[in-house]
């Protein structure tokens, strides 16, 4: 694994930036990691953001420092994870939706099971599901805790596809998904424009 883990100032910035900037990255939990190639990002001031309510006891680790992690549960089935961002008085975070592995390969082959090779992490809960990734990492620092984001390689500079998010039913016209030009790992529906001559 190459890169420095992220610090905190990294993470505290505009949500759209870091969003933005996180594809590419490396997502890292114990022996396995995944480059990340797909994120979205969520802010308290649109309706899809767990944050838009308030201050509760669910939301309150979206108000928390910069590089948290938040880790919450779908659908009562998957845990996603998320890297709060902005100042502790703003609730913001960057979701990562899908990777591309890079470490622990068979041991995502055994928690996911008998899936394509293109399928161990193109989801959000497929992915925390690969890594281990668990509500126990909710509130946990990126920075130092179990779960860590590496740097990109030096000089690394990814070409980004920009979409609407997706499986989500408030705010849905706002471009606030990122994907990694080329990469068939990005969870779908793909968006427009994401492989090159149109191939599928």
């Amino acid at each position: 694994m190459s890169g420095a883990v992220l610090d905190a100032a990294f993470y505290d910035r505009p949500v759209l930036e870091v969003a933005r900037d996180l594809v590419g990255c490396e997502l890292v939990h114990g022996e396995t990691a995944g480059r990340i190639v797909e994120t979205e990002a969520y802010h308290h001031t649109e309706a899809a953001c767990h944050a838009y309510v308030g201050l509760t006891a669910r939301t309150s680790t979206l108000f928390a420092a910069p590089g948290t992690a938040y880790v919450y549960r779908s659908y009562g089935i998957h845990a996603l994870i998320n890297a709060v961002c902005e100042g502790e008085d703003v609730g913001a975070a960057v979701l990562v939706r899908a990777l591309d592995p890079t470490a622990g390969v068979e041991l995502m082959r055994a928690r996911r099971g008998p899936v394509h090779e293109r399928d161990l992490c193109n989801g959000p809960g497929k992915l925390t599901q690969a890594l281990g990734i668990e509500l126990t990492e909710n509130a946990t620092s990126l920075v130092d805790g179990p779960v860590r984001i590496r740097a990109r390689e030096p000089g690394v500079v990814p070409e980004l596809v920009t979409g609407t998010r997706i499986g989500i039913t408030k705010a849905v016209e706002l471009p606030w998904r990122f994907c990694l030009r080329g990469s068939r790992r990005v969870s779908r529906p793909y968006p427009p424009g994401l492989l090159h001559h149109g191939t599928g």
